[in-house]
């Protein structure tokens, strides 16, 4: 069995807990060099996190002969410049999400690995946790019976002036890092995972908005749509308000499901007035799941279950719904 050999460029915040150590910790995977543009917090980063080595430039990572595979867990503003330069250097790559700024460059970064021959695997990890693993089984066992609807809400305060970093906005909300700012940078990962338990989105319409006037991106969506399987779907999701809260509810003709893919609370399953729970308690860190999807398949060994033609999806639906389609 061949240790895939990873390089990561931006050891930042992601990398600390829920990425990071799972190269290491996964099954035939080795972290063998990091690189980030500030050279100090890049060794620190090794020293701490026990890799063997450090960059301050990406290309001591994309041109190494040690290196089968690239994490690139920078912005939004760099992921296609990074991955057009792996694919390349014949890197197999795994990109943060969202998987870029537009929809065309993703279309572009998956041409690409096509032309060179390398895979492109997409940070969307809530596709192998075991939490929403759970809810995809209690699905497919059938126990609320045909699906009929999903809705979902997310809600979350307005930046403080606590959040400011000399004076400037956090990147989220910045336009040259984030295009879509809070909705486009986390809530991906919402219609990502809708996409893996429902299947693609064939129609749509969004609604967005800024209502407090805080930075330029929307601060509240609104969003309708149509799966291929039939079900039907709507969305809220305000970040401009005075309280933290998620929640998905799937209903069907014999019960319902909810959940929170965020902060991970009990599943709960309502059936006859019955209603179960299910606490399910994800790795410490929780893209090791994906990560190791990724391992497998590059050793012939299985399928990840987030590739760029499924996060291409997810990038088409996204980019609809902010531009009020």
């Amino acid at each position: 069995m061949k240790t895939i050999r990873w390089g990561i460029i931006g050891c930042g915040d992601v990398t600390e807990k829920k990425s990071g150590p799972g190269f290491a910790k996964a099954n035939n995977s080795a972290l063998v060099a990091v690189m980030r543009r500030n050279a100090a917090l890049a060794e620190d980063y090794a020293r701490r996190h026990g890799v063997p080595r450090w960059h301050s430039d990406a290309d001591a990572i994309i041109e190494a002969d040690d290196i089968d595979a690239v994490y690139i867990a920078t912005r939004p503003n760099t992921h296609h410049d990074y991955v057009l330069r792996c694919a390349a250097a014949g890197k197999a790559i795994y990109v943060e999400k969202p998987m870029a700024m537009t929809y065309a460059q993703c279309v572009e970064m998956v041409a690409a690995c096509r032309t060179h021959g390398v895979p492109l695997f997409v940070a969307y990890y809530r596709r192998a946790l075991p939490y929403l693993l759970k809810v995809k089984e209690l699905l497919d066992d059938g126990l609320i019976g045909q699906v009929c609807a999903v809705s979902s809400n997310y809600f979350d305060r307005r930046p403080m002036p606590a959040d400011r970093v000399d004076g400037a906005l956090p990147w989220r909300v910045d336009p040259m890092f984030c295009s879509g700012g809070i909705f486009f940078e986390t809530n991906c990962h919402e219609l990502d995972l809708l996409d893996f338990l429902f299947g693609p989105v064939t129609e749509m319409r969004g609604f967005p908005a800024n209502r407090a006037g805080d930075y330029v991106p929307p601060d509240t969506v609104t969003a309708s749509y149509s799966f291929e399987s039939g079900v039907q779907g709507a969305g809220v999701w305000c970040f401009a308000t005075d309280r933290i809260s998620e929640v998905i509810k799937i209903s069907g003709t014999e019960g319902s499901i909810t959940f929170h893919p965020f902060t991970f609370g009990p599943i709960r399953l309502t059936k006859a007035g019955n209603v179960t729970e299910f606490p399910i308690v994800n790795p410490p860190h929780v893209q090791q799941p994906l990560i190791q999807t990724i391992v497998n398949e590059l050793n012939g060994l299985g399928t990840c279950p987030s590739h760029g033609e499924s996060a291409l999806r997810t990038a088409w639906v996204m980019e609809r719904i902010l531009a009020g389609d």
